[in-house]
């Protein structure tokens, strides 16, 4: 049976050693960051391609703007059901073959959706682009719980993250000569066939920290003196203590050696999991409109044409790419200046929701220009703000890594369902995007509340019976 990962203390600071003082650490968390970066850069092009081909889509297929919202929502659906299974599957099959077989699942959706025809077809395929990217960003976590001290965890999770924004920045005047050229359904092919590609890439180049080629024990021992999981030989035994102990941890998460529906409910007691869950969900709401309906709205609101939208749809991104990476840096800097976790962690998110409320600012002015400026400037703060998978590693219990982060996932992404529904309820019902800006904005200014007066100090959480 794979040991429970045993999750590392909340103030683990990497330790000078003899080995690291004498031999020059390897880079291989390096390796393993950029492939994690990559990968979460496919999976975003997969989720979000169809808000891209949504204006021409729309007008083959004879979709008005609810029906829209409902296909943009539908991916959630099954994305967020699956979150708590995809995190079971983690713990027990472990990040590799977790990773390889997600990818390649959500990539034949991909491809699929660009041959219907109708509309009952592209709903079955959303349903099965959600089920099978349901492990992906627990799988992200788990791997950077398992190859970063936890001073460089902000860093790794801001630099995996920027892939959400990097693929859509730099490849969407792409996506648009392409449809302009093909057509719509060129995209799902493209985007689809890449993805399958890549998972054979991660199949054949990730490995644990004990059985990667190219680490020597230098960086094996910087890794675990700052809280990582290198212990063990194989992908399923990465507890952080010897075996005893992982299972006594597993024995007092669940109350038994294996896991219990229960847990979900007492950790949900945690006003840590609680609040982080709230800030998620709404953080990721200013996100969801970006992988949506931004283009449409570009289209339709703002009356640009093809190239001018793939030209200004890189600003934002851009502005959030460089918003993760500034969030992540600073949390980290903070945390090695001396600043506790609470400090570290929360204030660059806080600030950023608070920033990205500005996007209701969008309503009142008349110029592209300034409307973009806007837009990015919300965006940029929706990045600093994604630090939330950092925050699952710190306060996750041991050997429910994988379990915490599915429900912080299928809370996070809640806003993939209603964020889309609503938006396009209100574009319906009113013709314009007026009032869906300001639900964005308002939902962000309720995220920095939870991040203020819910989640409290960050801590590893304890469930004892």
């Amino acid at each position: 049976m794979p040991q429970p990962i045993q999750s590392p203390p909340a103030d683990a600071t990497p330790q000078p050693n003899a080995t690291a003082s004498t031999v020059r650490r390897s880079k291989a968390r390096y390796q393993i960051l950029s492939l994690l970066a990559i990968g979460t850069m496919i999976n975003y092009l997969d989720r979000t391609v169809l808000g891209i081909a949504a204006p021409q889509l729309t007008k083959e297929l004879g979709i008005n703007a609810a029906l829209m919202g409902l296909l943009f929502s539908v991916f959630s659906w099954s994305y967020v059901a699956s979150q708590i299974p995809g995190g079971l599957f983690l713990d027990r099959f472990g990040s590799r073959v977790t990773y390889f077989l997600s990818m390649t699942f959500w990539s034949l959706f991909t491809l699929a959706q660009g041959l219907v025809h109708g509309i009952g077809a592209l709903f079955v395929f959303r349903l099965g682009l959600g089920v099978a990217e349901a492990p992906c960003f627990p799988t992200n976590s788990r791997v950077v719980a398992t190859w970063f001290p936890q001073s460089e965890r902000a860093m790794a999770t801001g630099t995996y993250t920027v892939g959400e924004y990097i693929g859509l920045a730099f490849f969407s005047p792409f996506l648009f000569m392409l449809m302009g050229a093909f057509g719509w359904r060129s995209l799902f092919y493209v985007v689809g066939g890449v993805g399958l590609v890549f998972g054979l890439i991660w199949w054949v180049f990730y490995r644990e920290p004990h059985d990667h080629p190219t680490v020597n024990q230098a960086e094996l021992d910087y890794i675990e003196a700052g809280g990582g999981l290198t212990h063990g030989k194989k992908d399923a035994d990465l507890s952080g203590a010897p075996a005893a102990a992982g299972a006594a941890g597993a024995a007092t998460a669940t109350g038994k050696g294996g896991f219990e529906w229960r847990t979900i409910g007492r950790l949900l007691k945690h006003r840590q999991l609680a609040g982080i869950c709230l800030g998620q969900f709404a953080s990721n709401s200013t996100l969801v409109f970006f992988l949506t309906w931004f283009p449409t709205y570009l289209a339709t609101e703002r009356h640009m044409a093809w190239l001018k939208i793939g030209f200004f749809a890189i600003m934002p991104f851009i502005a959030a790419s460089i918003g993760v990476m500034f969030g992540g840096i600073f949390s980290d800097w903070l945390l090695r200046r001396g600043k506790s976790p609470n400090v570290a962690r929360k204030l660059p998110i806080i600030a950023g929701l608070l920033l990205a409320s500005t996007i209701i600012l969008a309503n009142y002015v008349e110029s592209n220009v300034v409307v973009i400026a806007i837009l990015s400037v919300a965006f940029f703060a929706q990045g600093m703000a994604a630090l939330g998978w950092t925050l699952v590693s710190d306060i996750a219990p041991d050997g429910l890594l994988g379990v915490t982060g599915g429900i912080f996932n299928f809370a996070a992404n809640l806003a993939g369902i209603v964020t889309p529904l609503v938006v396009g309820f209100i574009v319906a019902a009113t013709g314009s995007f007026v009032g869906a800006l300001v639900f964005i904005g308002a939902l962000a200014l309720i995220g920095a509340l939870s991040y203020i007066f819910i989640v409290g100090d960050i801590k590893r959480i304890v469930l004892v019976d």
